[in-house]
C-alpha cells in the first residue's frame, strides 16, 4: 500500500491518515478506503498512488486510480441522498453495494463527508460496517473546514 507522506501535517491530519491505514490493514477483505468531502473531492485515501487495476499484493481495486473510488463513493452518496428525499426516508447512514467480484460500502460522516470502502465479495459485512462506524465516530468531530482544506491540499500535492 502506498501512503502519502504525513510530514508537515497537523496532528489531527496525521491521526486521520493513521486511522484510515489501520482500517485497511486490520479489517480482513478491505482493499481500499477513501474519505470524500461533501462537495465530492477526495480528502483521504489509503492508496493515493494506485494507478493500475491491481493494488499491491494482487488485490483488485477500482480501475485507474484511487480517485475512481472517490468518484464512485461521491456518486453513490449523491444518488442515495436523492432517493431518501423522494421517499421521505431521512438522512442516509450507510449504503452497501454487493457485486460478484467485490463490495462497496459508503457511510456518512457528521460534516457531510463520506467514508467509502472497497472490499472483497466475501468480506464479513458486519465487521467492515463496525470498523467504518468506529472511524466515523473518531473522525467526524475533527473534520473541521480547516482540516478538510489541509487534507485536500495534501492530496493534491501527493498526485
Amino acid at each position: 500500500m502506498t501512503a502519502p507522506s504525513t510530514f508537515g501535517l497537523s496532528t489531527e491530519a496525521r491521526n486521520l491518515h493513521w486511522l484510515l491505514s489501520n482500517l485497511v490493514e486490520e479489517v480482513p477483505g478491505v482493499h481500499s478506503v477513501t474519505v470524500v468531502s461533501s462537495d465530492g473531492l477526495m480528502l483521504l485515501s489509503s492508496d493515493p498512488g494506485l494507478t493500475t487495476a491491481k493494488a499491491a499484493g494482487g488485490q483488485r481495486g477500482p480501475r485507474g486510480s484511487s480517485a475512481d473510488l472517490a468518484t464512485i463513493v461521491s456518486g453513490i452518496g449523491s444518488l442515495t441522498v436523492g432517493a431518501a428525499k423522494l421517499m421521505d426516508g431521512g438522512a442516509i447512514k450507510q449504503t452497501m453495494v454487493a457485486m460478484d467480484e467485490g463490495s462497496v460500502f459508503v457511510m456518512s460522516i457528521s460534516d457531510g463527508s463520506l467514508l467509502g470502502v472497497h472490499a472483497t465479495p466475501d468480506c464479513d459485512m458486519s465487521v467492515v460496517a463496525y470498523h467504518m462506524a468506529l472511524f466515523v465516530g473518531r473522525a467526524g468531530h475533527v473534520l473541521t473546514p480547516e482540516l478538510r482544506s489541509e487534507l485536500r491540499k495534501s492530496m493534491e500535492s501527493a498526485q
